[in-house]
């Protein structure tokens, strides 16, 4: 199913908890893994053109490979890259380039933002920039998870109804198909909207494309979406949920990863994926945009 996986990792290992999520998919669907450290932001230099000439990422590239040798054992083609750059340029770059279908990302220190944002102004933090800009999916990990058979047995998606959100509703749906996992799709009510109304709505614009799931509802609730996404996500026991990357911004390219997104990743009892774009999923069955699947060969 993921063929193609990058994760992001530090010598530090403050990622560890996403890099074993990535490691656990790598060896469960013999995919082909990168690790990818982008050098020059946690270390303070002034120039990152001197990196290279100065043999620092090849020394950090040895510190990784020891740190991760053991955990790599199983996997099948894995690669640690270590670069000198932007964090979030250098990691959409390599997404591009190999064609992944899956983006693994923890979340950074305070720390470490606070020094990136003085060394380079830049406002939001790595995983809100690749999330904004990437081609895959991203899914963000803060703690440890089990890699079971089925990888998926109950998947939430949160929909704002925004455009953006028709893509993770999408995907949703290609994942439940795929694992024959149980589906919810779930929208926070706004002010002067009826609880049966939106349910009525998220079954009229979802329910055609999601033909063929086994079991698939739909929820509708009032509050704060970040703490009504975590308590369904919760008393669903759901193992992946499934958000468009912000709210109601038409184009993906000028919007960043929403505050609600951010509290649910951070908080959420399982991983949380991040989808702002229609992607299909590389295996044997594939669906188009209304959902409907389409019978064709595994992709390489």
């Amino acid at each position: 199913m993921f063929k193609d996986i990058i994760v992001g990792v530090t010598p530090t290992g403050i990622d560890n908890c996403a890099v074993q999520a990535a490691m656990e998919f790598a060896r469960k669907f013999e995919s082909k893994l990168y690790l990818v450290h982008v050098a020059g932001m946690a270390q303070g230099w002034g120039s990152i053109e001197t990196l290279e000439p100065s043999g620092e990422t090849s020394r950090l590239k040895e510190q990784i490979s020891e740190t991760y040798a053991e955990m790599l054992e199983g996997i099948q083609e894995s690669q640690i890259i270590v670069v000198p750059g932007i964090p979030h340029n250098e990691i959409l770059r390599l997404a591009r380039k190999k064609n992944t279908d899956l983006i693994v990302m923890g979340p950074h220190t305070k720390e470490y933002e606070e020094t990136r944002s003085k060394m380079w102004g830049m406002t939001g933090s790595t995983l809100e920039r690749v999330s904004q800009k990437a081609r895959c999916p991203v899914m963000i990990v803060h703690k440890d998870v089990v890699c079971k058979e089925p990888l998926y047995s109950n998947i939430l998606v949160a929909t704002d109804f925004s455009d953006q959100a028709e893509c993770a509703v999408s995907y949703g749906g290609q994942m439940a198909r795929q694992y024959k996992a149980n589906l919810k799709i779930m929208h926070v009510v706004e002010n002067g909207n009826s609880r049966s109304d939106v349910i009525g709505r998220l079954e009229d614009e979802y329910g055609p494309r999601l033909d063929g799931i086994g079991e698939c509802g739909f929820e509708a609730c009032r509050g704060k979406p970040s703490m009504e996404i975590l308590r369904m996500g919760n008393q669903a026991d759901a193992d992946l949920i499934i958000m468009a990357h912000h709210s109601k911004e038409r184009d993906p390219e000028k919007a960043f990863l929403g505050s609600t997104v951010t509290q649910v990743a951070l908080n959420a009892p399982c991983p949380t994926m991040s989808v702002n774009r229609h992607f299909d999923l590389r295996c044997g069955l594939m669906y188009d945009q209304t959902g409907a699947a389409v019978q064709t060969e595994a992709l390489a």
